[in-house]
Formats: C-alpha cells, sequence, structure tokens
C-alpha cells in the first residue's frame, strides 16, 4: 500500500538524518520542531514560544529516557534532534524531534 511505503520511507528519512538505527524497542515520533527547547541535566525543557519558555513555569519538561537497547538518547542531525523522553503520563515515551534552529543556549 502506497500510504503504509510512504510512512516507512518519512521515518526512515528522519532515521537517517539523526543517524539512528531502530532496534529492540521502538517509540512513537512526536513533532515538537516548533518548540523552542534546551537539555538540562536530564532532561529537556521546552515551550510553544520563548517568553513561555522563559517564564516561571510556563513550559514542559520531560526526563530523557534511557534504557539498554540504546547506547545513547539524543541524536543529534542537521537540523534536527532526535531525544528518547518520558513525560511520566500515562507510561508513555516518545521519540521526540526537536528543530536545532529552535534550540536555547
Amino acid at each position: 500500500m502506497s500510504l503504509l511505503s510512504d510512512f516507512n520511507d518519512a521515518k526512515q528519512a528522519l532515521y537517517d538524518h539523526v543517524e539512528f538505527t531502530e532496534d529492540w524497542v521502538v517509540y512513537a515520533i512526536e513533532d515538537r520542531t516548533e518548540m523552542f527547547w534546551c537539555i538540562q541535566e536530564g532532561e529537556v525543557r521546552y515551550s510553544e514560544t520563548i517568553e513561555k519558555f522563559n517564564s516561571d513555569g510556563d513550559y514542559y519538561v520531560d526526563e530523557i529516557y534511557t534504557q539498554r537497547f540504546y547506547s545513547k538518547h539524543v541524536y543529534r542531525g542537521s537540523e534536527l534532534t532526535m531525544i528518547f523522553v518520558n513525560p511520566h503520563v500515562d507510561g508513555n515515551r516518545f521519540f521526540a524531534f526537536f528543530s536545532n534552529d529552535k534550540k536555547i543556549t
């Protein structure tokens, strides 16, 4: 089916961009490319606007999820970064993609 083939091709293009190879565990892809973000002390902090990002709590924070099937949990490409995240909500885990041009340093 063309739709599934297109989906798999797009997913593989994302993985190739950040030099990621699927192994035993695979998570849903979360598009966070519109978010401002940074990594701090084992977490990724992100928000829709720079004002919220710099506020006293009007932003999101997810734990960077580590597990034994992958040797690293942050994969950086030239335009995108993929981070394994655990938002601690309903047992969810994601491969979250962030835009490098929205990274706050």
